[in-house]
Parts: C-alpha cells; structure tokens; sequence
C-alpha cells in the first residue's frame, strides 16, 4: 500500500518505526511518505573564495559541510538582530531509493524554503522557485534512480528580491530569516493517484476539497471533491473509497466503483455526505472530523489521504459575524512567526506552543501577519479553535513588473489550495498591506479567491475597502483619517500600538512632551518596570475600548510577541508576551476578557515594592474583587467605571493605598458571592535560589524532532518571589541530550534569565544545573 497524507497528517507516518523511506541504509523495497528532515548537510557561503561550480553534482564531496537537520536557520541571530545575515547557502542530502520503486511516481516538498530556491536531483536542476513562505513541490519522478543512491541539493538566497517583495530588509519592520526552515517531505505512489492541488493546478480543484452546501447541527452535507490522475498510458479501473471519521468512530462511508480514467488522463470526482447530529466547529467547541479517501486498483489499496476537517459557516448580517449562526465577536492578535536566535526555525511542538499561548490569554482569532504561517502553525488553530485570516506576503511594498504581480497571484492560488480545507480560516488576505495598489490588481487577487473558493460564504479581504469583502483598517489609520465605512464587514486589523508611539497617531499623543513618549507607548519591555507595562496595559484597555465603539466585527492587537525587524537596531516591544514568550501586564487584562464559562482569572499587577504605583491594578473576570495588604481588608469593590469601560467585557479593578507597606498583598474574586479565584503577591527580598521550569504550553519535550523550548530560570526568595530587578548573568550545565541554542551568555531580564534549548535525538533523564553568584538551582526532566 502507497500511502501520502497530504494535508498534514504525514507526521503521523513519521513516526513509524519501519524505514517507509530508504535514506541511508534501509533495505526495505518500497518507499512510501515520510519526513525526511534528517541528514542534512548545509554550507553558507561567508568568502569570496568559496566557490559554487560543483556544489550541486552527485560526484561533490560535501564531507566538510555542517550536518544539520530540519527545521533549520542559515544563521544563529543575536537576540537584538541588527544586522541580520543575508545571502546565499546550500543544503544537499544522499538518500537511497530501494528497487521497488521503479515505474512510481516520486515527489519532494518543502513546506518554506527562504526566499528564492533551485533545486537539483542527481545534478539536474528540476525546480526554480520565488517565495520562502509557500510550499516548494516538485515532481522528480525521471530524475531519480531507485536501486541507488540519489542526492538532492538546494540552493537557498535570501537576499532582497524585487520579484517576491516586500521592500529591503533595511527598511522593513520585520525579518526575513534564511533557511530550511519548516519540514521536508519525499514521496512515493503508483502512477496512478490522488493528485497534489498544488502541482495539479487545478482551479478550485487538485487534490481533496471539501466544502460544506448546508451547516446545521441536525444535518450538515459534506461536499467532497477528489481529484485523480492515471500516469498509466492504459485506462484503468479503479474504485474511490471515502470514509469520514469523528474521534476514531466511523460516521459515513461511500463507495464508487468501476471508475475508468483514460491512459495518461485525470478525473474529478464529486460526492456528498450527509451528517446527521453534526458537530460543529467554532472558537468556542473545535469539533473536528477526519475524512479518509482510499483509491483501491485490483483490490489494493494504492493510494490513502488524510485530511481533517471541521464544518462551519461564517456569514455576515448586517456586517456583523455569525459563526454556525450565533453572533461572534473576534477579539485576536497579530502575530510574527520568529524565535529568538533561530528566526523561523520552529518545530512543529513549537508552532503549537505559540497558538496554545494565544488561545489561553482568552483570544479566539488571529491575524496572521503579513505572510503564511507554517502548517503546523495553522493545525494548531484548527485544533484550538482560534480563527485565522491567512495572507499572503506583503507589506508596503509594490513592484509595477508583470513577475511581481504574477508571483502575487501564484501565491493567492498556492495559499488557497494550501489551506482551504481549513475550518479556522475565516478570510483571505490577498493585499499587500499599507501600500498602494491598482484596482486591476486588487481586482484580480479577489477574482482568484472565489475562482478557487467557489460559492457563497468565501471572502477576500484588504486594507483597502475597494474590491475586497471585508475591509481591514488598523485604528491609527482611523484615527488619522477618519471616512465614511462603506457597506461591508469591518475589522480593526491593528491596534495598541502605533497610535501610542508615533508623534503624528492622533488621540492626545502630540500634546505629549517628546521624553514622556517612550515611557507612555505600548513598546515597553519586561525590563522597564512596572509602571511603563501598566501604561502599556492602559493603551490597550483604551484601545480595545474604543474599537468596541465602532461597527467592527472584529479586532486585533498588534502584537503578540516582542520581535525584530530590519529597519531599527532594537527589539519592537508592543508584545503581550516578550521575545521569550513571558507575559507581560497588558497579557492579563485580555486574559480578563474570557467569559467565565472558559474559567475565572485574576491578577495582581503589581510586584508591591518600595518602587510600585499605590494605585494597585487587578485583572479578573470576577464582579467583585476584595484586596488584602498583610490581612487587613483595604476595600472590596466592583470593576472600574467611566472612561474606557463602557464595553469592554471585564475592566479592571483598581484600588488605591495610601502608603506602602512590605509584606503580603492578596486579592480575592467573588462572582455572585462565591469565591472563585485570587492572587497572591508578597514583596520581594533578598535572592536565595533559582526555580527552574519548562515552556510546555500544551506539548512535553520531543526527540527526532528538532524540537526547541524555553527553559526559565528565575531568581527568587525565600517566599518564592520572583526578584523583578535582578540582572545577573546565569550559567547552565546540562547532562542528557539538549542543547542550549543562545549564542552568547544569558543575563536575567525583569528577575528571568530565558535559555532556548534544543532537544536531541535520545530519549532519557535531563538534569539541569543553574548557578548565578551565590545561587543555584536544579531541574530534571524527561525526554521521550
């Protein structure tokens, strides 16, 4: 049996035990799907004198070059990038294809390959290919030899390009790491198949495509489109299996049989499942199916995918979302993609962290800037429930070329047959953002989405409100340059920061004295104390406050993350979470926003100090907060009223106390007077220890899966309270299969000194040793 799994459950394979693929020394004689991240070999050219005649020949000797293994960055970073590496670099990988596999049909992918690739098999070059974002798929069926050794080599530049976009790196407000940076996949099938959407090129077609005529929790119909082809140059007969699956249980199965598709020719087939008592999918309830197509010639199943699924419908009324028919309003983020050090290089347990933190700081949508994200990334939101705008690359930045605009359009097109069974993606950002764009243009990114997502439901979007369905505008530009909304749905696609740190953003800022500007901007890192991160966390109640007043469906903060960019020698700190992923006080006050069905919350913001504001803010999602300070009630109140309150959610408490007193605050949150939640904040003394712990976030520590984490090491008293002014360099000796990627020594930051570690191939005990001074701590964990 040939098996490929197309929409991303091929690491399900990979992880089989039995050599699916022949690299190195398997003897087995098929090969069927597997990752192939292992046993890279990579070299980056940094001289003039290296030279890249040979670099791409079977008969090159690449003995020296670094092994490596996916995902992979050209370039370890510091984490302030201020000049991050661009240029060219090269990855080649041997591989044996056992003889079973003559007269099949084989395929390599790359799910992102930075930024512009050529690829060689056995020294022909067979791919050439613009664009790190987007998969690179290639049919390498006569270019390798089974029975024998086969090596592929991929050359890989970074540099600006006028074709792909956006504007140079010098002056762009994000990076563009290099790299491999994502999986790698080879694979086998009979010749005849389940097609690739991408190679296919199909319109709306290609692949498996599923849509949904009608969405009830009674009855939904399932709408299935398969798209086969015959290499064969005699027909065939063949029968199409189709079974939809939800939590392992058998649902529906349909049968075709006696299909004949013609000698070199493709077939697109069409059923429909009906779904009695279906389950739904939404932010709230993530319900999702698997639908298993099998296609059986001769009675053998030759071919299988699987893609997962989840039926939902998004509509509008009156320009307001409804998701399966129940009003929706989408509070989110943007969100960059980078890691300190490795720039994209995340693994898949990675990816899923970062969504894990979005989703549990009480959002349920997220934009994805400006660019797309990896897959795993995407299986993340559909298993979470966060809805997705997905975009393609861009950002102010156009290139009056017909290869630019083609590129723009290849990867409209790419990105929809990428993602399109995707029950998370509510919307298609098909523009460039904050730049100008012809009408035609415009034109023709929307024509593309509803090409290739026909029927009703399906929308485009952009920051212009010409041509798209949904008009995205960040709350400066509103602010800036206020006018009509036409009639359409509405998103606030940015907000909370540029209004605050831009002389010219509107509200009160130009009154502002220049010195105060950068302590009252939402760019505050955790280092800068705590009154800067509670007015960042002010910007952001004002912000989110006011969005609420307008006729958005939606909106989202910029940003979730702390990141880097090429224009400016500094960290962009507007995050809710650092660089490290380590919240911050604005990341509390969303938080407070969940509904009290997802769980209560409360926060003290506040390290109670001799430097803390007497104003103590808490957030919670409670109606009534008491405050203790060392067990004397100091008043017991209900949230704050007035000025930006009047729509969000939960506001916060605040509690005034005249003087400050060491010792222990405590805060309690009752709703309907039961208590349901506190918090506890002792004023910090003199460091005695180091704690050690983890960044799980929903996934243990992965082997053979180039698997990276963030270890914290916080330097505390004897109460366990973190010391928030400590900044000393602390050292880490680790026995066990981990490694830490920072490239220089690691100082604490706000108390936290963060250690981004890489998990190796053993499985074992890891036992961890701090030490900072005088101070120490010890962690041990296990790896599998």
């Amino acid at each position: 049996m040939i098996v490929v799994l197309n929409e991303r459950f091929k690491n399900v394979l990979g992880l089989i035990v039995i050599c699916l693929i022949c690299f190195q020394s398997c003897k087995e004689e098929t090969l069927q799907t597997l990752k192939i991240n292992a046993d890279w070999k990579f070299k980056k050219i940094e001289t003039s004198i290296d030279s890249e005649a040979n670099w791409h020949l079977t008969t090159f000797n690449d003995s020296g070059w670094e092994a490596v293994s996916l995902p992979h960055t050209a370039n370890i970073e510091p984490q302030t990038v201020n000049n991050q590496w661009q240029g060219i670099c090269w990855y080649r990988k041997t591989f044996h294809i056992p003889k079973g596999n003559i007269d099949k049909k084989m395929f390599l992918e790359l799910e992102a390959a930075m930024n512009y690739s050529k690829i060689w098999i056995n020294g022909e070059e067979v791919s050439k290919h613009h664009g790190g974002y987007l998969p690179v798929v290639v049919d390498v069926t006569k270019y390798v030899t089974s029975g024998d050794e086969n090596v592929i080599a991929i050359r890989l530049d970074n540099t600006d390009n006028k074709i792909t976009g956006p504007k140079p790196l010098k002056r762009l407000d994000f990076n563009m790491y290099g790299g491999l940076y994502r999986n790698a996949w080879f694979t086998v099938k009979e010749k005849v198949y389940i097609s690739h959407p991408v190679l296919a090129n199909k319109v709306a077609g290609g692949g498996i495509f599923i849509t949904y005529p009608k969405v009830s929790k009674d009855e939904s119909i399932v709408k299935v489109k398969t798209h086969l082809t015959n290499d064969f140059k005699e027909e065939k007969a063949i029968e199409l299996v189709q079974k939809i699956y939800k939590n392992g249980t058998l649902v529906e199965e349909h049968s075709s049989s006696n299909i004949t598709i013609h000698g070199e020719k493709d077939i697109e087939l069409t059923e429909e499942f009906s779904i009695q008592n279906a389950s739904l999918w939404s932010p709230r309830d993530p319900n999702l199916y698997t639908l298993k197509t099998q296609l059986v010639l001769n009675g053998e199943v030759i071919d299988e995918d699987t893609t997962r699924f989840g039926i939902r419908e998004f509509t509008f009324q009156d320009n307001e979302l409804y998701i399966n028919g129940e009003k929706t309003f989408l509070r989110g983020v943007n969100r960059h993609q980078e890691y300190p050090f490795i720039g994209y290089a995340l693994s898949d347990n990675a990816q899923y962290r970062d969504a894990k933190k979005i989703k549990d700081a009480g959002f349920n949508y997220i934009r994805l800037s400006h660019y797309p994200q990896s897959p795993a990334f995407m299986d993340a939101c559909d298993e979470l429930g966060l809805v997705v705008i997905d975009a393609i690359m861009g950002w102010q930045f156009y290139n009056d070329t017909d290869s630019f605009r083609d590129y723009c359009y290849r990867s409209a097109t790419e990105l929809i047959r990428r993602d399109r069974n995707r029950p998370s993606v509510l919307a298609w950002e098909v523009s460039l953002n904050e730049t100008q764009m012809p009408i035609f243009f415009m034109e023709e990114l929307d024509r593309i989405v509803h090409a290739e997502y026909p029927g009703d439901n399906v929308y485009s979007c952009g920051w212009k409100d010409d041509v798209y369905n949904i008009y995205l505008q960040a709350r400066q530009h509103r602010i800036l340059h206020p006018h009509e909304l036409k009639d359409k749905p509405y998103s606030v696609s940015e907000y909370g920061d540029w209004e605050y740190h831009s002389k010219n953003a509107g509200l009160n800022q130009d009154k502002l004295p220049n010195d105060l500007r950068a302590e009252l901007s939402s760019r505050q890192a955790r280092a800068y104390g705590e009154e800067r991160l509670l007015n960042q966390a002010y910007n952001v109640q004002e912000a989110h406050n006011d969005n609420l007043n307008t006729v958005a469906y939606s909106d989202s903060y910029w940003v979730m993350y702390d990141y880097n960019r090429g224009y400016h020698d500094d960290i962009e700190y507007s995050g809710l979470m650092d660089l490290f992923r380590l919240p911050k006080f604005a990341y509390y006050f969303y938080k407070s926003q969940q509904d009290v069905s997802k769980g209560y919350m409360l926060k003290l913001a506040t390290y109670w100090n001799e430097k803390s504001p007497k104003d103590i803010r808490v957030f919670s999602n409670a109606d009534e907060v008491k405050l203790y300070l060392n067990n004397t009630l100091v008043a017991s109140q209900k949230p704050d009223s007035g000025k930006n309150t009047d729509k969000i959610k939960h506001p916060p408490f605040t509690f005034k106390i005249k003087e400050f007193k060491p010792g222990t605050l405590k805060a309690v949150g009752f709703v309907d007077g039961k208590k349901v939640a506190e918090d506890i904040v002792i004023t910090p003394k003199k460091a005695t220890a180091i704690k050690l712990w983890l960044d799980e976030s929903g996934k243990a520590p992965e082997t053979n899966q180039n698997d990276v984490l963030f270890l914290y090491a916080a330097a505390v008293d004897e109460n366990g309270t973190i010391i928030p002014d400590y900044s000393e360099t602390v050292n880490f000796d680790i026995s066990g299969d981990v490694s830490i990627l920072n490239p220089d020594e690691i100082k604490a930051e706000a108390g936290i000194a963060t250690a981004l570690i890489k998990v190796g191939d053993s499985e074992g005990t890891i036992n961890i040793k701090t030490t900072s001074g005088k101070l120490s701590g010890f962690l041990k964990f296990e790896v599998q």
